[in-house]
């Protein structure tokens, strides 16, 4: 029987509507939806194999201390400034340096010097602060930066930047650009998974939105999974009471036809998306609970992570997460940890934060060590922006709040190609203006993206007819940390 062609005047509006939206998309189907590691992913005219160059990483821990920790009490020593205690900032360190409007109605800017002492650690003599003394144990496994600075001055646009590489949202996240572009080594689990703990102290804990570990304009299977602690790690995973794996299978089957006829239709690549979606999702059905049971571990692993390791939902079990997530290849790992954003009362509340993620952080770090995996882990741990060297609020000799700066922060990497041991950058006399080797954010993913064996100038997506990418149209490799 002769295949007849539909008679162009029974098509209706939204058939039609459909089917001419849909050239582009079907154009770029193959590279959206390819098959994982070593498949083409840039888009554009002339797409490359990725990765680009032989890479030391396969994966990613991103340890995201949300709310911007101060560099003076965790990683920037400045003894010199118990001198100045309660000096008047100067006008030629500030400069034009905008402040926000929680300390621009302040009459002084008044010096606070950290009441936590720094000491050297480890066979490199990096000084850290007292408040610290797991990542003390560890600090031949860390490059500090002292010098990463950014251009928003606020959270929201901070952690956006950050994230996606442009203070407006609407971009893809780091993590989706990973997924886009090296797939999945896990096909029973998401390429990208995000967890959220909260602060066990009192603290001020800045919201965080879902666009954060969004994938933007790239297709929504790229989008992180946020985990959480309880029955339901993955929300709806479970089957409801009633429904048993083989009636699952066979309602995905029939929703899989459903969604393959509405493709012939539409020709949209978010169809066959959601196809993929359900089937993922079924497979995590098995996989997860495993993931997530932690009643194997041995004890020996809580006493390295710490006491709050055996409370689902902390940051120090999130941490235990994460490493068993990266033993099952999962390729990008965000851990959030909310509460740093001490406008007041900081010496109190950053005792709480560092109580929290030291001692997990640096457990972590050794565990990798100790299974071979941090070799090719990349493992970073940071917030937004800096703290400023001068209170906000009241200063007493005992109290003091912070408030936010952009003009220079510190952050650590361990693994996966970075030089261990080693400080990079240097800032003034107050922690207020960078002197040596500045990286700007854009450098530290562009720096991410090459231990991964991304360049990342030629990872890219053409959205609205050009062609983004993660570090727009900045970013250099900050070499000398490099291993």
């Amino acid at each position: 029987m002769l295949f007849s062609p539909p008679d162009p005047w029974s098509v209706t509006r939204r058939q039609f509507l459909g089917r001419t939206g849909s050239g582009v998309g079907l154009a770029a189907l193959a590279a959206l939806l390819g098959p994982g590691p070593g498949a083409s992913a840039a888009s554009g005219p002339n797409p490359t194999p990725l990765p680009h160059r032989s890479a030391r990483a396969r994966r990613v821990i991103y340890l995201t201390q949300a709310g911007a920790p101060s560099q003076l009490d965790l990683f920037d020593p400045k003894p010199g400034l118990k001198a100045r205690f309660r000096e008047p900032l100067p006008d030629s360190v500030r400069g034009t340096q905008r402040l926000t409007g929680m300390t621009s109605g302040q009459k002084t800017l008044p010096v606070a010097p950290s009441l936590f002492e720094f000491r050297p650690h480890g066979r490199c003599g990096t000084a850290l602060s007292e408040v610290l003394p797991f990542t003390a144990q560890i600090v031949d496994q860390l490059c500090v930066i002292r010098s990463l600075h950014t251009d928003a001055i606020n959270h929201d646009p901070a952690m956006t930047l950050l994230q996606t590489g442009h203070q407006v949202p609407g971009r893809p996240s780091l993590g989706a650009w990973l997924s886009y572009g090296l797939g999945s080594t896990n096909e029973n689990l998401p390429t990208f998974v995000v967890m959220i703990s909260r602060p066990s102290g009192p603290t001020n804990a800045q919201p965080l939105h879902e666009r954060m570990w969004g994938a933007g304009f790239l297709p929504s299977h790229h989008q992180g999974v946020r985990f959480s602690p309880g029955r339901d790690p993955v929300l709806f995973l479970s089957n409801p009471p009633g429904i048993d794996t083989g009636r699952r299978r066979g309602m995905l089957d029939d929703l899989g036809a459903l969604n393959r006829m509405q493709f012939e239709d539409y020709q949209d690549p978010e169809i066959q998306t959601r196809i993929a979606q359900y089937e993922l999702a079924f497979r995590m059905q098995a996989s997860v609970p495993e993931l997530t049971d932690l009643t194997h571990e041995p004890p020996s692993t809580f006493t390295r992570y710490g006491p709050e390791s055996t409370k689902p939902g902390t940051f120090a079990a999130n941490c235990i997460l994460a490493r068993r997530l990266a033993e099952r290849g999962v390729r990008f790992i965000q851990l959030y940890h909310r509460g740093w954003d001490q406008h007041d009362n900081l010496p109190g509340g950053i005792r709480h934060q560092c109580y929290d993620t030291d001692q997990p952080s640096a457990a972590l770090i050794t565990d990798l060590q100790e299974r071979g995996l941090l070799e090719d882990t990349l493992v970073i741990w940071g917030g937004e922006f800096g703290r400023t060297v001068f209170s906000q609020g009241t200063l007493t000799e005992t109290n003091f709040g912070r408030d936010h700066h952009p003009r220079c922060f510190s952050i650590w990497l361990a693994g996966g190609g970075i030089r261990p041991g080693m400080v990079h950058g240097e800032t003034d006399d107050y922690s207020y203006n960078i002197v040596r080797d500045p990286v700007p954010l854009h450098d530290l993913n562009a720096t991410i993206l090459h231990c991964l064996g991304i360049d990342h100038e030629r990872l890219t997506f053409r959205h609205q007819g050009r062609d983004y990418r993660l570090t727009d149209i900045h970013g250099n490799v900050v070499r000398p940390i490099l291993a």
